[in-house]
């Protein structure tokens, strides 16, 4: 049996340049590879759920 794996959507340019850190309001990097929004300034990665940034401090992964 093979694992299917999830289609991976882009995130819009657009919304990127919209987002921003909410520890720093700094600017976000998408790594589509991990499906994260990456802060280097806080050193944050935020995840990306089915296309939803989860924008929360407490669900951030350190980087």
């Amino acid at each position: 049996m093979t694992e299917t794996k999830t289609p991976i959507a882009p995130i819009d340019p657009k919304m990127l340049r919209v987002l921003v850190c909410p520890k720093t309001r700094g600017p976000l990097i998408h790594d589509s590879e991990t499906q994260e929004l990456i802060s280097k300034k806080a050193g944050l990665a935020y995840p990306i759920r089915d296309g939803v940034p989860i924008l929360l401090i407490e669900r951030a992964r350190t980087l």
